[in-house]
């Protein structure tokens, strides 16, 4: 039975990215309470991207835990997440970067071409133009990629983008990153088995709500719907 209790504490940025802390305490067999930080990217897995500190704290209740870590500036639990990715790269874990990158860039692209839509289950304000639902219908086949490369393990993602690229390594700091991001996602967007634009509106027009939800849980909370 897993006893470990997890309690949000922080969002920490660093190097553009936004980490999400945890403090992560557990009742030991001597029964002494224990606890260490945890941080996990936003668009990361529990467990999968998730990297963590030794046991810091060693307490005999885990209130005590509690109020010493709340004494802890911010300052520090960014020093922590800098130690602790450091001793992540120093055994050789590997890191989901690119596949969290992708899923970045897709959604902040999404969620451009969508903006927001009023969503109208009655129909009683009309239904979106037609350049609208093009565009709607735009973000949703990015939306579908973007699911899709969730559902893939970092290390088989960052094999089949080699594979794609015929062996092109994606440079984070090169000019050419978008033009080889596109090309995986064109890659990606042909082989789904994806509804045509006609088929997909009439879906859309029927069902907004369900498609609001979808797009809300994938963007806004982070995590597959």
């Amino acid at each position: 039975m897993d006893r470990t209790r997890r309690l949000s504490v922080a969002f920490l940025e660093r190097e553009g990215e936004t980490w999400a802390c945890f403090l992560v305490t557990a009742l030991g067999p001597d029964r002494r309470w224990y606890g260490y930080f945890s941080f996990r990217p936003k668009d990361g897995e529990v467990g999968e991207a998730e990297i963590r500190t030794a046991d810091i704290f060693r307490e005999a209740s885990e209130s005590e835990i509690h109020r010493k870590a709340r004494a802890l500036g911010r300052p520090l639990l960014s020093g922590l997440l800098s130690s602790a990715l450091h001793t992540r790269e120093a055994a050789g874990g590997d890191s989901p970067r690119l596949r969290r990158w992708f899923r970045t860039m897709l959604s902040e692209n999404s969620q451009g071409l969508s903006g927001d839509w009023p969503v109208d289950p009655n129909g009683t304000a009309g239904k979106p133009d037609l350049g609208k639902l093009r565009s709607l219908y735009a973000s949703y086949r990015l939306d579908q990629v973007c699911h899709f490369i969730a559902l893939v393990h970092p290390d088989d993602f960052d094999a089949a983008v080699n594979q794609i690229l015929e062996g092109k390594v994606i440079d984070f700091g090169s000019r050419d990153i978008l033009q080889f991001a596109m090309m995986v996602v064109e890659f990606i967007d042909h082989r789904l088995p994806l509804p045509s634009f006609e088929i997909w509106a009439e879906d859309f027009l029927g069902n907004q709500e369900a498609y609001a939800l979808y797009s809300h849980t994938l963007h806004r909370e982070g995590r597959l719907p």
